[in-house]
């Protein structure tokens, strides 16, 4: 599939790429270029729409996540000053 780009530099993606994407008018859309050049673009969607991706297993407290951030940046500092 090909498209055409304008003199403002819009494309038209083809009907069977929106469709696969399930792209609707007002739908955003994000570019990735990876460093082999191919160009890849994906539906930007909305934070309502990864909830239920992940399952907690449980709720940490805050205690705990103060620990977490203080494991975390010490173990960062020591590598740092490894180097």
């Amino acid at each position: 599939m090909e498209s055409a780009i304008t003199s403002k530099g819009q494309a038209t993606i083809p009907k069977a790429i929106r469709e696969h994407l399930h792209l609707k008018p007002g739908d955003r859309v994000k570019f990735f270029v990876h460093p082999d050049g191919t160009v890849v673009l994906l539906p930007k969607l909305p934070v309502s729409a990864l909830r239920g991706m992940l399952k907690a297993t449980r709720h940490a407290s805050l205690e705990e996540m103060d620990e977490a951030i203080a494991t975390g940046v010490s173990e960062r500092y020591r590598r740092a000053t490894r180097r």
